[in-house]
């Protein structure tokens, strides 16, 4: 007679997963299965899509290892195996499989609160993730997670601060005061950001977001070229004022060969508490223009909620605040969105690198992923 642990593996095999109909053989996520001397099952699976509904999945995996003889109890883990960016023989952060860049062009569009809500939404679906504040002048990561605290050091490597189980580093974890202005020139900038990314023991991550600053100067430049990114989520509002400043955001993306994930169109519309009415306040199609000229998808709309700036003020931004609530929805559903197009465009680069000698747009030649 064949073994628990044999007899498991069988059945686990031949499970069809619910939302697919394939079998967990096909699918290849079942990494580890063990059944010790006093039946104590332990399966280990694994997911490329932190964002896969997980729960189905899991109750059927336990009701299939409790009909094995010989299984007296199951834990079941899960693992996140998603795909990366190919990593350069000079890559600043050498352990991390995802950079994202979050930028805007404009200021005021609520581009630190989505790339806030969009770190605790990946960590919440099991991820590691860590997010840098490149906003030198400006920091609001302190303020958003309600951290503060200076990094510690062994000599060699710095240590991130760490809330809600992301890893944190800012300028304004370094600064006495926090209303002490950076008075920095360029150069002092390039130094700052290199060494937030290659002295800081940010360790094995799936995802690390950079919160960059408005515009499009040194820090996305020196980000172009400096790290090889997967690529770049475009904030907007709806209004025009924002987005001629945005369209230049696209543009510099496209010139210095930064690929653009997507777009979020944040403050999209107001709800109306007592009538549930929908009140366009700054106007409406923002988003999708600037999806239009950047050629990427509209990733979502965020309402503009009251308890996205109540909590945030609090340091505690609504995804963690509020996880389930209609607002922190929309904010999941956009990094369900950016782990999906992130999947989508790793696949095509396939590993694979070759120079742009096209002469167009990317100037300087850029390696085309």
């Amino acid at each position: 007679m064949a073994s628990a642990k044999d007899q498991l593996l069988e059945r686990l095999h031949a499970l069809r997963e619910r939302a697919s109909g394939r079998t967990l053989a096909e699918l290849g996520i079942v990494r580890e299965v063990d059944v010790d001397a006093a039946g104590a099952a332990r399966i280990r699976l694994g997911v490329n899509n932190p964002a896969r509904p997980r729960q189905e999945l899991e109750a059927d995996v336990n009701a299939a290892a409790r009909g094995v003889e010989g299984v007296s109890s199951v834990n079941v883990s899960w693992e996140i195996d998603t795909s990366g960016r190919e990593i350069g023989p000079d890559d600043p952060v050498p352990e991390v499989k995802n950079v994202i860049l979050v930028m805007s062009g404009k200021g005021g569009v609520g581009k630190s609160t989505v790339a806030t809500n969009l770190a605790l939404a990946l960590s919440r679906m099991g991820a590691r993730v860590g997010l840098l504040d490149a906003d030198i002048y400006g920091p609001s990561i302190p303020t958003l997670l309600g951290i503060t605290g200076q990094p510690l050091s062994d000599g060699k490597r710095i240590m991130p601060l760490q809330r809600f189980g992301i890893k944190l580093m800012s300028i304004g974890f370094l600064l006495e005061d926090a209303k002490t202005a950076v008075v920095w020139r360029g150069p002092m900038l390039h130094g700052a950001l290199m060494q937030f990314l290659k002295d800081v023991d940010w360790g094995k991550l799936d995802y690390l977001l950079l919160d960059l600053p408005p515009g499009t100067g040194d820090v996305a430049l020196t980000l172009s070229q400096r790290v090889r990114t997967n690529g770049a989520v475009i904030v907007t509002t709806p209004q025009e004022v924002a987005l001629q400043d945005v369209y230049k955001s696209v543009s510099m993306a496209q010139k210095v060969g930064i690929p653009i994930i997507g777009v979020v169109e944040n403050e999209s519309h107001f709800v109306c508490g007592k009538c549930g009415e929908h009140h366009e306040l700054f106007g409406k199609g923002g988003g999708e223009r600037v999806a239009a000229l950047a050629e990427a998808p509209l990733l979502g709309q965020i309402p503009l909620h009251p308890a996205v700036r109540e909590w945030g003020d609090a340091g505690t931004p609504v995804v963690q605040a509020a996880p389930g609530s209609p607002i922190a929805n929309s904010f999941v559903a956009v990094a369900e969105r950016v782990v999906e197009r992130l999947l989508e465009m790793n696949e095509a680069a396939g590993g694979s690198l070759v120079i742009d000698r096209s002469g167009g747009v990317n100037r300087r030649l850029p390696l085309a992923r």
